[in-house]
This record gives structure tokens, C-alpha cells and sequence, in this order.
């Protein structure tokens, strides 16, 4: 079996990591990227010089390229490359200040559209490869105080649809993960919330169970997530990656599928609000 070179964003923790981690225990080789130093130690212990962690800042275009470029003449280039990192910025939309919506949008879309820039000329030079951008349901559909990180979202795959047209000729691949919830920290430390407005407490009541956003305190009280395993996602990656003709698109998760049938019928149920639009019937 030919042995896989991965590139992961975001694999010190949560999805980022299972990713990083199933892949290794099929043999492959990863080029995991970190912030903090140390956070993928008992991997690089059980799994030797397959894995390289890498510092990145996916915000910063000049070191990405400079990474992307180092990690191609060094290691080798990717033939998967996931675009993982990101995190979630809460709050209606009239409590987000500008520096809150800006640095959503740094991480979650430009991150990975600097990185995607980089890689390109590496794979297309080889005819191979494959991008995979982690999105959400909520790149679907829409949720009440997840506006910012749902536009960040929704930017992601805008992009992503434009670019898999434009590299499949060029032996390329681009694929979407629209997930659900997962058990990581992402309601956590990988959350940012904005400053409540009382004006939204009834909204925020609906959604958290409570007027205010939560603390970490109301994080650890709460428990344990009862979302499926990371796992479940990185499985399901490998599944995709080995499919001959892989969809654009995979919903992943418990419910996930349910959600985005959800927003698509919203949607649909919209537009028909115009007496001139037709859906289009099922195939």
C-alpha cells in the first residue's frame, strides 16, 4: 500500500489531532501543525519521525508560504492537506466588534485559503493531490449568534466549490467535511464569546439555557461532552479519501444530516415566497 505525506492545521488538539492520529495508525506519514510547543509529544514518541510537528500561524500569509515551501523541499509534498484549524466566535450580531468579526474571518477563512494558495503550485506541478477543508453544518443553514462564525463558514465553501472546479482538470481534489457536533473543546477554550447585550438575553436563553454566555466555569460544570468521538470524523475522512469518484461535499455526524436537510428545506420553503422560482425536482 502506497504510504500517504498529510499536512494538518490545527492538530494539537480536537479534530486536528484525530485526524493526525488516525492517519498514523495506517501508517502514514503527518506534518502536524501547532501553536504551542510540546502538545504532540506522546504521538511523536509512539510514532517516530512519521510525524512532524511544525509551528504555523495560519493567519500570517508569509508563513504559510514559507512553511508550505520549507515542509515540500524537507519532508515532501503533501498528498493530503486538511484544513482543520479555526474556532468559534459567539454573539448576536450588534455585540461583535470589528476586532472579533476580523480575527474569525483570519483563522477560519483565510487560514485556509492561504494555505490552500500555497500548496497549489507543489500539487500541481505533481497532477496530485488532495485539499480538504473542515466546515460545519452551519455552512448550510444558520444559527442565531453563530453569525460571524457561519460567514466564515459559508465563505470557506464559496471558495473551496470555485477551486475544486478550477484544479480538478490538474489532478487535484477539494472536499468539504460539513460536521456536526464532536466531542473537543470547542464550546471551551476553542470558543470566543462577545459581550452580552441585554437586548439578546431572551435569544441567548433559548440557545445556552441561560441570559449571559457561558463562563468556563459553566464549560467544566456542564461535563463531558455526549457528542460522538473525533474519531468518528477522521474515520469517515479516510473513508472519503479512498473513495474513487469523492463527493465534493460529506456530512458528518450524528444528526448532521438531518440538520442540513433541515436548513435546505428552510430554504427552499423561502424562495418559494417567488412565484417565479421552481426547485428542482428530485432526480
Amino acid at each position: 500500500m502506497t504510504r500517504r505525506l498529510w499536512f494538518v492545521t490545527g492538530a494539537g488538539r480536537g479534530l486536528g489531532r484525530a485526524f493526525a492520529e488516525a492517519a498514523l495508525e495506517q501508517g502514514d506519514r503527518v506534518v502536524a501543525t501547532i501553536r504551542r510547543e510540546g502538545v504532540l509529544d506522546d504521538l511523536t514518541e509512539k510514532y517516530g519521525d512519521r510525524l512532524v510537528p511544525w509551528r504555523l500561524d495560519v493567519t500570517d500569509r508569509a508563513d504559510v508560504f514559507r512553511v508550505i515551501d520549507e515542509v515540500a523541499a524537507t519532508v515532501g509534498v503533501p498528498d493530503v492537506v486538511v484544513n482543520n484549524a479555526g474556532y468559534g466566535l459567539v454573539g448576536a450580531i450588534e455585540e461583535l466588534s470589528e476586532q472579533e468579526v476580523r480575527a474569525q474571518f483570519e483563522v477560519n477563512l483565510y487560514g485556509a485559503l492561504w494555505v490552500s494558495q500555497a500548496v497549489l503550485p507543489h500539487l500541481r506541478q505533481r497532477g496530485s493531490g488532495k485539499i480538504v477543508q473542515v466546515s460545519t453544518v452551519g455552512a448550510v443553514g444558520h444559527l442565531p449568534l453563530f453569525g460571524a462564525y457561519n460567514a466564515s463558514k459559508w465563505a470557506l465553501e464559496g471558495f473551496s466549490s470555485a477551486l475544486a472546479a478550477e484544479v480538478a482538470p490538474l489532478g487535484i481534489g477539494v472536499h468539504l467535511l460539513q460536521l456536526g457536533g464532536f466531542a473537543t473543546d470547542w464550546f471551551g477554550s476553542s470558543m470566543a464569546y462577545a459581550t452580552a447585550l441585554p437586548a439578546y438575553d431572551e435569544t441567548r436563553g433559548g440557545i445556552f439555557g441561560m441570559p449571559g454566555y457561558p463562563t468556563p466555569e459553566d464549560v467544566q460544570a456542564a461535563g463531558p461532552s455526549t457528542d460522538e468521538s473525533p474519531r468518528v470524523a477522521a474515520e469517515a475522512l479516510l473513508a472519503l479519501l479512498d473513495e474513487p469518484e469523492a463527493p465534493l461535499r460529506k456530512v458528518i455526524g450524528t444528526g448532521a444530516h438531518e440538520m442540513v436537510r433541515m436548513a435546505l428545506e428552510w430554504r427552499r420553503d423561502d424562495y418559494r415566497h417567488d412565484p417565479e422560482f421552481v426547485w428542482p425536482a428530485p432526480a
